[in-house]
C-alpha cells in the first residue's frame, strides 16, 4: 500500500512511529533486520546493514546465487565493502566462497556492505536518479538456517518526491528531511518474494475488484484506460476460473516505455513486468497473473523449498510455465481481449516455432524443463540445440485440453485439472510430484488413462499428432511456406549485467556487409533497448526493414545500419474446419469460451 506525502493522518503516522520504535528498540529476538540506504542513487549503490541477533560464536551469511531466472547469476559479484561489528567494535569476517561469509562474535552481529545495481527489467534490480527497483533476494544477505525467522527492512535517504510500493506489509515514519520506509515480513523467503518499487510512479486500483488489485506504473507510452480495462478483464476471468483469490491484495508493478526491459516475473502476491509499450502488456499480464496458482501455489516438489545457493532441477516447467502460457492465451480470448482469429494465430505461431527447431526431434518437454539452467549459454538457445518448455508446454496444454474434452464429451476440461490441483495440492500446502501427479490428476478428471500420451509426448519425443487431435475440436492445421525477416547474426546476453554481445555474423548476410563484427557490444536497437526475445521481435518485422544498431567496439561507439535479410520457412496456420461435426464444434466452443456441459448444468 502506498502512502504519498500529505495523505497520512497524524494518527496513522503516530502508529507507524510506534511500530518502528517498538521493532527497532525492543529486544530483537528472532527478527533479522536490514537497513538500506539509497543515498546518492546516481552512484547505483545500495548500502545495506544487516543486524543478526542471538549469534552464538559465529554466523554464516550468504548471497543468493539465483533468483527470478533459472540461471546461476552469482549476485555476490555485485557486493563489496563487507564489514562486521559486534556492538561498536569491529568483528572478524572472512569470505568462505563466492557467495558466503563467516563472521565471528556473540550476541548481536551487524554486517554492512554495498551492492551495485543498475540493470533494467523485472529480473534484476536498479538504483538510479529516476527510481529504485529491488528484488530483495539480489541485495539482501541471509542466514541459511534462519530463513524462517521474521525480517524487517528500513529504507532511508529517499528523495521527498519518491514513494514506495511493495507486496509486503509496511509503513512510513518521517525523520527530519528524509523519510524512512519500514517493511515487515514473516520470513526471509516471503521478503525475497516481494519486489519493491520506489520513485515517482502513478498508482491506481482496478475498479470493482475484491480483493484489492493495485497497479503501479513507472514510465511512459501507456494509456490508463487501456491498461485498466485489460488488466481488469484478465483478473476477473482468472479469479472466476480458479474459484476465487488466493491473496488479500495483489500488486502489478509495471515498467513501461523505453529502457523498461522486457518480460514479467511472478511473485506470491504481485508481479513485476517490463514492456516497451502497453501494446504487449496484456499478453505478459495474463501469463503472470495465472502464476498466482500455477507455480506459486500449485508447486512442483522439485522446486520446494527454494534453495538459493544452487540449481534446482525440475522436469515440470513444461507445465509450470508452458501450461501457464496456455492459460495466458485462453484468458485473452475468453475475456474478449483477443478474437478467435488471434487465438488461432498464436497457436499456429507456437506450433511453427516448435516444428522449425530441429532439437524438437530429440529434446522432450521434460528434458527441456530439466535443462532450463543452460539457457544463459547462447549455443544452447540455438534451434539445433534446444526447444522452449514455454512453447512445447503451451502446445501440450492445448492438446491435453482437447483430449480431455473429447473423452468426456465436453463434460470436463483442463480447467478442471488446474482446479483439482489447486484443491488437492495448493490448498493443502502440498507440492506435486512433477509430471506424475499432473498425469494422475488428468486421469482422475478424464476418467481414463493418459499414460501413453505422457510417455510419448511429455517424457518422449514422438511427433505431436496435431491433425488428429485438432480435428477433435473442429480445427485444421495447414502447412504453408512463407518468407520472414532474419537478422543475419546472433547475440549473447550476459545474465548478470544484461550486456548484449554479437556472437556470430553470417558471412554473406547484410549485417556482415554493413560492418557488424563478432564481439560488438550492442548499446541501442532502433533507438531503444535490445529486445529480450529476438525471435518474437522478428515476427513483427519484414525483410528489408531497416535495423539501426549503436554498438561499442574497442571503447568507441559507432552506428551500424542495414536491412533485414530474408529466409523461407514452413509456417503452420490453425483454422476452423467448416465440416466439423456437432461434438467437435462443442469442444471448439469450449476451448474458446472456457465452458463445458457440466459447467452449464451447474
Amino acid at each position: 500500500m502506498t502512502f504519498p506525502s500529505g495523505r497520512i493522518t497524524l494518527a496513522i503516522q503516530a502508529f507507524f512511529i510506534f511500530v518502528f520504535v517498538l521493532t527497532c528498540c525492543a529486544p530483537s529476538k528472532a527478527t533479522i533486520q536490514y537497513a538500506v540506504s539509497l543515498e546518492h542513487p546516481e552512484q547505483h549503490l545500495f548500502h545495506v546493514t544487516m543486524t543478526i541477533p542471538d549469534v552464538a560464536g559465529e554466523v554464516i551469511v550468504q548471497m543468493s546465487a539465483w533468483n527470478a531466472l533459472y540461471q546461476i547469476r552469482d549476485f555476490s559479484n555485485h557486493v563489496g565493502q563487507v564489514e562486521a561489528f559486534a556492538g561498536s567494535e569491529r568483528a572478524p569476517i572472512e569470505k568462505v566462497d563466492k557467495q558466503t561469509w563467516r563472521a565471528k562474535g556473540t550476541g548481536t552481529i551487524k554486517i554492512s556492505y554495498a551492492t551495485y545495481w543498475d540493470d533494467v527489467g523485472p529480473f534484476s534490480s536498479q538504483l538510479n536518479a529516476e527510481h529504485a527497483f529491488i528484488n530483495p533476494a539480489m541485495i539482501l544477505l541471509y542466514v541459511q538456517d534462519r530463513r524462517a525467522e521474521a525480517a524487517t527492512v528500513s529504507i532511508s535517504e529517499i528523495s521527498n518526491e519518491w514513494r514506495i510500493e511493495t507486496a509486503s506489509s509496511w509503513g512510513i515514519v518521517q525523520r527530519g528531511r528524509n523519510r524512512l520506509f519500514f517493511i515487515q515480513s514473516p520470513s526471509y523467503d516471503a521478503l525475497a518474494d516481494g519486489p519493491i518499487e520506489i520513485g515517482k510512479f502513478q498508482e491506481f486500483d482496478l475498479p470493482g475488484m475484491a480483493p484489492r488489485v493495485t497497479v503501479v506504473i513507472h514510465g511512459d507510452n501507456w494509456k490508463r484506460k487501456k491498461v485498466e480495462e485489460e488488466l481488469k478483464r484478465i483478473c476477473e476471468y482468472e479469479l472466476k476460473l480458479m474459484d476465487g483469490a488466493p491473496f488479500e491484495r495483489y500488486t502489478f508493478i509495471l515498467h513501461v516505455g523505453k529502457g523498461a526491459g522486457g518480460g514479467g516475473m511472478e511473485h506470491a502476491n504481485s508481479t513485476a513486468i517490463g514492456v516497451g509499450s502497453d501494446e504487449y502488456l496484456s499478453v505478459v499480464a495474463a501469463h503472470e497473473f495465472f502464476h498466482l496458482w500455477n507455480v506459486k501455489r500449485i508447486r512442483p516438489a522439485t522446486l520446494d523449498p527454494v534453495d538459493y545457493s544452487k540449481e534446482q532441477f525440475t522436469r515440470a516447467l513444461w507445465f509450470a510455465e508452458g501450461v501457464t502460457s496456455t492459460y495466458g492465451a485462453y484468458t485473452l480470448v475468453r475475456s474478449g481481449i483477443w478474437n478467435k482469429e488471434q487465438f488461432y494465430m498464436d497457436l499456429g505461431q507456437q506450433i511453427s516455432e516448435l516444428e522449425n527447431r530441429p532439437a524438437n526431434r530429440w529434446q522432450s518437454a521434460e528434458q527441456s524443463s530439466l535443462d532450463a539452467w543452460l539457457e544463459k549459454y547462447p549455443l544452447y538457445n540455438q534451434p539445433e540445440h534446444s526447444v522452449s518448455y514455454y512453447t512445447k508446454g503451451q502446445v501440450l496444454g492445448d492438446l491435453l485440453d482437447i483430449l480431455i474434452r473429447d473423452r468426456t464429451r465436453n463434460e470436463k476440461s483442463l480447467d478442471d485439472v488446474l482446479r483439482a490441483m489447486n484443491t488437492d495440492f495448493a490448498k493443502q500446502g502440498k507440492a506435486y510430484r512433477d509430471s506424475l501427479d499432473i498425469r494422475l490428476t488428468v486421469e482422475k478428471v478424464a476418467g481414463s488413462s493418459f499414460e501413453e500420451f505422457f510417455q510419448k509426448y511429455v517424457a518422449g519425443t514422438e511427433p505431436f499428432p496435431y491433425q488428429r487431435i485438432l480435428a477433435l475440436a473442429g480445427l485444421e492445421l495447414r502447412t504453408l511456406e512463407r518468407s520472414r525477416a532474419t537478422l543475419g547474426f546472433s547475440t549473447e546476453r550476459d545474465a548478470t549485467n544484461g550486456v548484449v554481445v554479437v556472437q556470430n555474423v553470417v558471412a554473406d548476410g547484410p549485417a556482415a556487409a554493413s560492418g557488424l563484427y563478432i564481439g560488438d557490444v550492442i548499446l541501442g536497437w532502433n533507438g531503444g533497448e535490445v529486445p529480450r526475445r529476438l525471435e518474437r521481435w522478428l515476427r513483427d518485422q519484414k525483410a528489408g526493414d531497416v535495423l539501426k544498431l549503436r554498438v561499442r567496439r574497442e571503447e568507441k561507439e559507432i552506428t551500424v545500419e542495414f536491412r533485414l535479410g530474408e529466409i523461407k520457412e514452413i509456417f503452420y496456420a490453425v483454422t476452423e474446419d467448416p465440416h466439423a461435426n456437432e461434438k467437435a464444434r462443442e469442444i471448439r466452443d469450449g476451448l474458446l469460451h472456457g465452458v463445458t456441459k457440466a459447467a452449464a448444468v451447474r
